[in-house]
């Protein structure tokens, strides 16, 4: 009977052993980088929102187009692959530095991955962990009094409607005034224009709304720079800072970056017993220009090591690009386009 027991024991241990050597790897990054290619009268604010992405976004991917009207046939790169925060995966995890949110509706699968806009300077979105105390359809707007003092013509309160800058949905956080909700403006997204609260595309507050219940932890992070194994690859992906967003929606140029020791010691500590086969020019490339996408720095097998960030896109950081297939659309006169894209511009910046 002893040996019986001790025979049935070591058989729990080895299922159990089995059971972690098989285990599902843990999740480090969601999505694939894609490239479509623009017809004349796209505007890369139209084409981020049609593509789950913000401004900043599709900005920093594409420096050198002009983002009013990339011109026809151009290639477009859409940044829609994205390494996870380095955050406890639950709840709902916000990156400030890339202007995008995280719902972990099951930490053990992929996340919900939404663009956001935030707040402007002087006005920052606050880091640090709260949660979802209440939700509400259609919500109120009761401008506070600073808000008042700078537009004396603002109302006491702003019901629910086309003109309620809350949009449609709301989820109010445990820190008072703040909250993740819609917008009537959608061009704010993946910018710093809020007053602190959190925006988001009336599409993607909508599909938010319904999956997050009262009580839910929002955790938000400031992390520009994230680095983590995908399979067999070392991911470098580097995003314009706060401080720097204007410049680069503006300019579509950035300043020269640093990298510091707690950078590279970051680096190191992902890279772990792989560090020697970590490409120090791909990571100083990847920082210098931080176009807001994973890029290849190290490889497990030294052998196929790509040591080259090209120019291009379809080459650089060794990830596939997926050309979407162009539909047959006939494109709109350019007269047409030219209008269209001031009034766009126009539109856009009345969103601060």
């Amino acid at each position: 009977m002893i040996l019986k027991s001790f025979i049935q024991c070591l058989s729990v241990v080895g299922l159990l052993a089995s059971a972690q050597a098989y285990a599902a790897p843990e999740i480090t990054s969601i999505g694939q980088m894609r490239q479509v290619r623009a017809k004349y009268e796209d505007t890369l604010v139209h084409m981020a929102r049609a593509n789950n992405i913000g401004f900043i976004e599709i900005r920093a991917a594409n420096p050198h187009l002009d983002p009013w009207i990339p011109g026809e046939g151009a290639n477009v790169i859409i940044p829609t692959m994205h390494i996870l925060p380095d955050a406890p995966h639950q709840g709902i995890v916000i990156n400030l530095a890339e202007m995008r949110l995280y719902y972990y509706q099951d930490p053990e699968q992929a996340p919900i991955s939404l663009p956001i806009g935030i707040g402007r300077e002087g006005l920052g979105t606050p880091k640090g962990k709260t949660k979802i105390v209440r939700k509400t359809e259609g919500p109120t707007w009761r401008p506070t009094a600073r808000m008042r003092e700078e537009d004396p013509k603002l109302p006491a309160v702003v019901k629910a409607g086309p003109d309620n800058p809350l949009g449609d949905y709301a989820l109010y956080l445990g820190w008072p005034q703040y909250a993740i909700h819609g917008t009537n403006k959608p061009y704010g997204i993946g910018r710093r224009v809020s007053s602190g609260c959190i925006r988001m595309y009336p599409e993607g507050i909508e599909r938010l709304y319904s999956r997050v219940p009262v009580g839910t932890v929002v955790n938000v992070v400031d992390q520009p720079i994230k680095t983590a194994w995908v399979d067999d690859k070392l991911y470098l992906e580097a995003h314009t800072s706060q401080k720097d967003s204007l410049t680069m929606e503006k300019d579509g140029k950035l300043p020269d970056y640093e990298v510091s020791e707690k950078d590279i010691s970051n680096i190191m500590e992902v890279a772990g017993k792989d560090a020697k086969e970590i490409n120090w020019d791909a990571i100083h490339e990847t920082l210098r220009k931080r176009h807001g996408y994973p890029v290849v720095i190290a490889k497990r097998d030294t052998s196929i090591l790509q040591t080259k960030i090209a120019p291009q896109m379809s080459q650089a950081g060794d990830i596939s690009l997926k050309m979407s297939k162009a539909d047959d659309e006939q494109y709109v006169p350019k007269v047409a386009v030219k209008k269209t894209a001031k009034k766009t511009k126009t539109a856009f910046y009345q969103n601060d």
